[in-house]
């Protein structure tokens, strides 16, 4: 079982990371409020190799940083350097966490989780903090219903089109080089400057309303139902779960 947390000092938490857009910039704020608020909580990252991608097209890569600083049980672990094994979720079975939040968790995560799939990082650790007895929370991106996703930056070819620019000034200005006649979002951090730069506003962010699928409900409502896994919908209920850990 998790080692008892009597005061603050002692809490440890770790955050898992999948490669969902939808939630990521609330999970990204909910942690940091975290960390602002109980300077003296600890937090681990878990970064999947999808994640990564996310994380740089929202411009929140290097943002980690203000959650986790590196020392000690505040790494950022990635995927990309985990290798296949995973060899950090080890950790989960020597309880040296309280407890283990996964948010966003994409659709796919959610099918691995309740099929007892362990090939990704998150998907590790979920599956060596229920063995350790660890308490996982997770925060679905697809519940029920309809869901408003932001997305990232992206080129309006219609609006692009009216006009002849002889310079791109977008493509100019951008410091990633991610511009020719789209932008390319794996090499794109989402910094904005595009935005700022195009005369004409062809160049946006916005949100898509996506439909859940009711394959990824069912996944949902099971994933509710599995020993040792809360599931949380949304990002903000991190909060209240932390407080009760505290209190526990």
């Amino acid at each position: 079982m998790p080692h008892s947390t009597t005061t603050i000092m002692h809490l440890n938490l770790a955050w898992a990371i999948t490669g969902a857009g939808h939630h990521l910039s609330e999970s990204y704020d909910a942690f940091k409020k975290l960390k602002k608020d109980n300077p003296q909580i600890r937090i681990t990252i878990f970064a999947s190799q999808s994640a990564e991608e996310v994380l740089r097209m929202y411009g929140l890569f290097d943002e980690l940083k203000t959650i986790a600083n590196g020392e000690y049980l505040e790494e950022i672990f990635l995927e990309s350097e985990q290798g296949r094994s995973s060899p950090k979720v080890g950790r989960f079975l020597l309880n040296k966490y309280d407890a283990l939040f996964v948010m966003p968790a994409t659709s796919n995560t959610v099918a691995k989780i309740v099929h007892g799939i362990a090939d990704s990082l998150p998907t590790n650790a979920v599956s060596q903090a229920v063995k350790g007895g660890i308490p996982v929370y997770i925060v679905p991106v697809d519940i029920e219903g309809r869901i408003l996703s932001r997305m990232p930056y992206t080129i309006d070819r219609e609006i692009c089109a009216q006009h002849t620019c002889p310079i791109c000034m977008p493509a100019e200005q951008c410091p990633e080089h991610a511009i020719e006649t789209q932008i390319d979002l794996l090499r794109c951090t989402g910094c904005g400057e595009c935005v700022a730069a195009c005369p004409h506003g062809a160049i946006r962010g916005g949100y898509a309303e996506i439909k859940v699928r009711d394959v990824d409900m069912r996944n949902t409502m099971q994933l509710g139902e599995m020993e040792g896994i809360t599931v949380l919908r949304h990002p903000g209920a991190v909060l209240s779960a932390v407080s009760d850990l505290i209190s526990a």
